[in-house]
């Protein structure tokens, strides 16, 4: 029972010292009606993991919209330089997406992917970041073969 307790205290000790991100994306909210949340926890000073969920709202018959209703998109991303306040990233991703085809298909399906992006972050903790990439649906033939991943976010580090 201590040893369990030993391994707690060190794992919470170490979530709770690293840097976190909170952040949402402001480009999806105000150019279509779609949330994205995304939560992204620093492993090192160069690498990070994190996770967002994407949840859109726009109508089927909008002329312009994802074709994903939902999609949640785990991601690590490696930063290239160690710089504090502004930085350049790659990311790989999956995004386990789920919507509806044209034709009133329903489909789930993951999309493996990279993107690249740039991020700011203030001494404040203001954080702004712009990211764009593709990903590739992989297991069923019901869903779009592209999935995007483009953003323009707005958070705090803390």
């Amino acid at each position: 029972m201590k040893k369990t307790l030993a391994i707690v205290a060190v794992l919470m000790s170490f979530f709770t010292q690293a840097q976190q991100e909170i952040s949402v994306d402001l480009g999806d909210a105000l150019v279509m009606k779609t949330l994205e949340v995304s939560y992204e926890h620093y492993l090192a000073e160069q690498s990070s993991i994190g996770i967002s969920a994407l949840f859109n709202f726009e109508g089927r018959t909008s002329d312009f919209r994802y074709n994903e209703d939902t999609m949640i998109t785990p991601f690590f991303r490696h930063y290239f330089t160690s710089a504090q306040n502004w930085n350049y990233f790659g990311e790989i991703f999956l995004g386990v997406n789920s919507g509806e085809e044209d034709n009133g298909t329903k489909y789930t399906d993951g999309a493996l992917g990279v993107s690249v992006g740039t991020k700011y972050v203030s001494n404040g903790g203001l954080m702004v970041s712009v990211l764009g990439g593709l990903g590739r649906n992989m297991f069923t033939d019901n869903s779009p073969v592209i999935v995007p991943r483009v953003g323009l976010n707005i958070g705090y580090r803390f």
